[in-house]
């Protein structure tokens, strides 16, 4: 465990040393923020049940892509070191076998975390307002570590076994554009039929509207179950094949 700390501040300082890189990762949320609320948020806000401003509404949406964004960089990272030999450097070391791949998903849950502090300090002086209880502050901050565990397992397959760096990025792309195919933007009784079910059946919807209610102090429902089911779920299903292509490439 000690060992994966040390190796943890290594990639923190990196991140700390290039701040282009957390920059990079804000940059389009922020931008996405800014332009559904100022530019169609008026438009918008018919669709949104009574007393419920724009910002509020899509602020779950927000953190989750750039959470999916942010994890990019986590793939690009493992990348990195597995092709400059950084992982067989530290595996012949009297050190665990696996903890330089910890440190790496260690480091993306901070790194993460960080950019959706920001996110709600700069939703905060666009009028984002909360009743939430203390304990549905700790409930959201659990549900978006727990998302960005899943997708950092997610990351770690294409970060050991893609042929380039375009390759261990690329899988990000479908993770970011699945939040507008979801709750995240409007409601999904505004949808056409079709759509309408993928996006209440797929996993950001339930995310989102868990997330949403947490802030806002209203009952979650069956969407926390749900939404829990899906994370854990897909996390046990990445970590098994991220380990396997571990193991047979490290």
């Amino acid at each position: 465990m000690s060992k994966t700390i040390v190796l943890f501040g290594r990639l923190m300082r990196h991140i700390l040393r290039s701040p282009d890189t957390i920059i990079t990762v804000l940059l389009m949320p922020i931008a996405f923020m800014l332009l559904f609320v100022y530019v169609f948020g008026g438009a918008l806000k018919g669709s949104l049940p009574a007393g419920t401003t724009y910002v509020n509404y899509l602020l779950p949406g927000i953190l989750l892509i750039a959470i999916a964004s942010g994890i990019s960089y986590t793939a690009f990272r493992l990348f990195t070191d597995v092709q400059n030999g950084l992982f067989t450097r530290f595996n012949s070391m009297p050190i665990s076998r696996s903890a330089m791949l910890w440190a790496h998903v260690l480091t993306s849950l901070v790194s993460n975390m960080i950019s959706v502090v920001i996110i709600i300090a700069i939703a905060l002086l666009m009028g984002f307002r909360s009743s939430a209880s203390f304990l549905n502050w700790l409930a959201v901050i659990g549900i978006l570590a727990l998302f960005t565990l899943t997708l950092t397992w997610i990351a770690v397959i294409p970060g050991i076994t893609a042929k380039s760096i375009d390759g261990a990025s690329a899988f990000s792309y479908p993770i970011i554009f699945l939040p507008f195919l979801s709750s995240a933007f409007i409601p999904t009784a505004t949808m056409p039929k079709v759509l309408r079910i993928f996006a209440e059946n797929q996993p950001v919807t339930s995310i989102a509207n868990t997330i949403r209610a947490l802030l806002n102090s209203q009952p979650a429902g069956s969407s926390i179950w749900v939404a829990l089911a899906w994370c854990v779920g897909i996390m046990i299903v990445a970590y098994l094949f991220a380990m396997r292509a571990y193991r047979a490439k490290i």
